[in-house]
This record gives structure tokens, C-alpha cells and sequence, in this order.
């Protein structure tokens, strides 16, 4: 069965006008809804922490900067748009004090419901708001009159009016333009971290530095293999995004389609659809989560994985290209700009 799409016509906004909603963070996501909901005329306010390079970007933007404890105290709606691994430990010392029955608790990610690192208490609503999109296109495509997709989902229905406000909610941050679906906490998660790291972040880059390495080894020109296995990824992917893979196959030529469909499954067989299997098994049993959260802590694999990346020779022959083809980035903030930094 097809998932109902739901637009700004079926959002009922007498659910959250009257709300006083306070944010917490103000990263890619946190300075998106934020912004958004401010000028959909919601009372909104940010709670930072102590110290946070945010504040300033958040006040010059016109947003009532709190503590995250006077953020709550006055709000009787919560959004959670702070890095997974931080919400609990936030949760415990500065939501759960000052919540009061019919408040909501909100989230963007179902990452800390779905694994029971915050278990609220039964007065409250839980509700998740997630746009499909990251936090600088959220408030892009909102000044432009659209919106990015969400999903939303109610956890917990304290009031009876969960899924109403969630709707209304999405319905301020623009999502509705675009449309919104119903999920579920666990089914948001789940499917989340698997795209990720199967296909979305994963696999892809996994898949384009095989690929670069590959053609460098052969002897080819790391500046010829640069373009053919990451500079054309965005024509193939903005293709598929706008037709389909029907579409993007229609586009290319018939040589091009012809080696999608013969060598396409040579290179996701078998094998890898049952690596696909495992990490699906590792996400929905909540390993994943263990192994992040105790990373999270120390960081130091983490970072070197980061640092590894960095090195890489595809990146060094990227920034180097890029260099000499500036209307790729003309007129454009980059990603760190756009999202204001983190909560």
C-alpha cells in the first residue's frame, strides 16, 4: 500500500500558534527550524550551552538565545536538534526538570526513542518532525516558498492532539509544501542509519574512492579519474533524482546504459547484498548504536577515520580541480556557512 502524502491543506496550524516552542541547538538542522518556524510567526526561542559559538550567529539572526534550562522552563514544546550521542545526557540535566504534563518533546531523528537512550515520562507528547534533507536546503527552499519532505511520527500521545501538532509543525518549517509522510520512530531509524551507511554516505564514497583508486593503479591520470568517478556523480544522481533511474537511463547513451545493466550486478551481487543484510542486522539490534555511543565518548577512531579520509589522494586532486572550476561554488555558501555552526 501506497504512504498517504500529506500537504499544508491538511495541517491544522491552531495546533502549534498558540505553542511556545523552544529549540534546542542550533546547528544544520537547529538554525533551520528555528528560522523557519520564527518566520511562520511561531514563538520560538534557542537553548544553548553555555559558551556556544552559536549564540552569537543565533541572536544576530533576530532568536531569543536561553540557557537550554530557561529555553525549557519556558516552552511548552521541545525540539531536540542536538547530536545524538549529547541528547541524553541534555535530557536528563536540562529537559526532564522542567517538563510539565501535555508538554511535547520533539525530535528530528528517532535515534534516542528508538534505542531507549531517553524514556520520558508518561504526560508528555513525543513526536518526531524530520525533514529528508540537510538543515541548509530546510531553510533555503523555505525563503524560496517551498520546503524539503518530512516525516512524521507520534511515539507517545498524552493530549490526543500528537499527530495534529506534528503536522502543524511540519506544516511552519515548510515541510508540508512538499509533503509530509507518517512513519514510526523505529521505522525512521532504522531505514535512516541503513541508507546511510549502505548507500547515502557509506557505500558512495566507498563505491567513488574504489573506483578513483582503481583507474590510479591502472596508470591513468588521477585528474581524468577524479571526473569520471566523482565530478559526474552529481549528473547522474541530479537525473535520477529528477526521473528516476529510468529517466537517468533514458539520458545517458545506450553504451553507457548497456554497461549499468550488464556490469551493475556484477558489482552489487551477492555478496554484497548479504553485507547489506548484516548491517541492517546490526542497526535494528541496536549494536550499531552501542559501538557509536561508546565511540562517541573518546572519539579517537573516529577521528582518525576522519583524518584518513581527508588524506586521501581523490580530495587533494578534487580541491585542486574544483580550484580551477569556481562556478561550481559562485554565489553559493558553503555547507558550514549555511547551517550556523553547531548547538
Amino acid at each position: 500500500m501506497a504512504a498517504t502524502m500529506y500537504y499544508s491543506a491538511d495541517a491544522d496550524r491552531s495546533f502549534i500558534a498558540d505553542r511556545k516552542v523552544a529549540v534546542l541547538g542550533y546547528g544544520s538542522q537547529g538554525h533551520a527550524h528555528t528560522l523557519n518556524l520564527k518566520d511562520s510567526g511561531i514563538d520560538v526561542r534557542v537553548g544553548l550551552r553555555e559558551g556556544s559559538a552559536s549564540a552569537v550567529k543565533a541572536a544576530e539572526a533576530g532568536v531569543r538565545v536561553l540557557s537550554m534550562a530557561d529555553a525549557v522552563a519556558e516552552s511548552d514544546l521541545v525540539m531536540m536538534l542536538l547530536p545524538d550521542t549529547l541528547q541524553a545526557e541534555i535530557y536528563v540535566e536540562h529537559v526532564e526538570p522542567h517538563q510539565d504534563p501535555g508538554d511535547a518533546l520533539y525530535f528530528a531523528h528517532g535515534f534516542n526513542i528508538r534505542f531507549d537512550c531517553i524514556v520520558p515520562p508518561a504526560g508528555i507528547d513525543v513526536a518526531m518532525v524530520a525533514p529528508k534533507g540537510p538543515g541548509h536546503l530546510v531553510r533555503r527552499t523555505f525563503e524560496e516558498g517551498g520546503g524539503v519532505p518530512c516525516l512524521i511520527a507520534v511515539e507517545q500521545d498524552a493530549t490526543g492532539h500528537a499527530r495534529e501538532t506534528a503536522l502543524a509543525y511540519a506544516d511552519a518549517i515548510g515541510g508540508a509544501q512538499a509533503g509530509v509522510i507518517e512513519t514510526t520512530f523505529t521505522e525512521e531509524c532504522e531505514t535512516d542509519l541503513f541508507g546511510e551507511q549502505v548507500v547515502l554516505c557509506g557505500g558512495l564514497t566507498a563505491l567513488t574512492q574504489a573506483a578513483f583508486e582503481t583507474l590510479v593503479e591502472a596508470g591513468y591520470q588521477p585528474e581524468v579519474a577524479y571526473f569520471e568517478c566523482l565530478h559526474e556523480l552529481k549528473l547522474i544522481v541530479d537525473l535520477m533524482y529528477e526521473e528516476g533511474i529510468g529517466g537517468m537511463r533514458y539520458s545517458v547513451s545506450d553504451t553507457a546504459e548497456y554497461g549499468d545493466l550488464t556490469r551493475g550486478p556484477r558489482m552489487v551481487d551477492d555478496h554484497v547484498r548479504a553485507t547489506m543484510r548484516e548491517i541492517l542486522a546490526e542497526v535494528q539490534s541496536g549494536s550499531f548504536a552501542t559501538e557509536w555511543i561508546a565511540e562517541s565518548r573518546t572519539r579517537e577512531r573516529f577521528r582518525a577515520l576522519e583524518a584518513a579520509g581527508r588524506e586521501h589522494q581523490i580530495e587533494q586532486v578534487g580541491q585542486q580541480l574544483r580550484a580551477m572550476m569556481p562556478w561550481i561554488s559562485a554565489g553559493k555558501q558553503s555547507v558550514q556557512e549555511a547551517s550556523g555552526g553547531q548547538g
